[in-house]
């Protein structure tokens, strides 16, 4: 009979810690159910570098998630949706930009907040956006370049 008990203490201790870290891990990814957050959207030239559930970032703080990516096939550009949290309000003339932690760290999305007293609200459009650069083409440029005749 004590081991029945013990057993059931034990499963239930293992049982709260996988809830414990479940929850640790949805807070630290940014998983949420939506539970106040607004969505906007951008369109970009390129998102290279970008995946879903990447940060978007006001002054290098996390204030939102990139949730989808899509094609707008009449201009070819990537329409980027992402999540902010709610008590951040970004202003209509803020610029985004696609943006990495350094040569080797992943991307990001970085708002730059303009001085607009109106806000942006759930379903608007960010207008000044900016893509990524590909250091491939930046070395391809360079290394192609014509040197003058010495």
């Amino acid at each position: 009979m004590a081991n029945n008990v013990t057993e059931t203490l034990i499963g239930a201790v293992v049982v709260a810690a996988a809830a414990g870290f479940l929850f640790y891990a949805g807070q630290s990814t940014g998983f949420s159910t939506g539970n106040g957050q607004y969505t906007l959207t951008a369109k970009f030239r390129s998102v290279e570098g970008l995946n879903i559930g990447s940060d978007v970032r006001v002054a290098g703080v996390k204030v939102g998630t990139l949730k989808a990516i899509t094609l707008d096939q009449d201009t070819y550009r990537a329409v980027a949706q992402l999540s902010v949290d709610g008590t951040i309000l970004i202003p209509d003339d803020a610029d985004i930009k696609v943006a990495s932690d350094g040569l080797l760290g992943g991307a990001f999305l970085e708002i730059t907040a303009g001085g607009s007293p109106f806000m942006l609200e759930d379903g608007d459009e960010i207008l000044l956006t900016q893509g990524s650069v590909s250091l491939i083409n930046l070395l391809m440029k360079f290394v192609s370049s014509d040197k003058p005749d010495e």
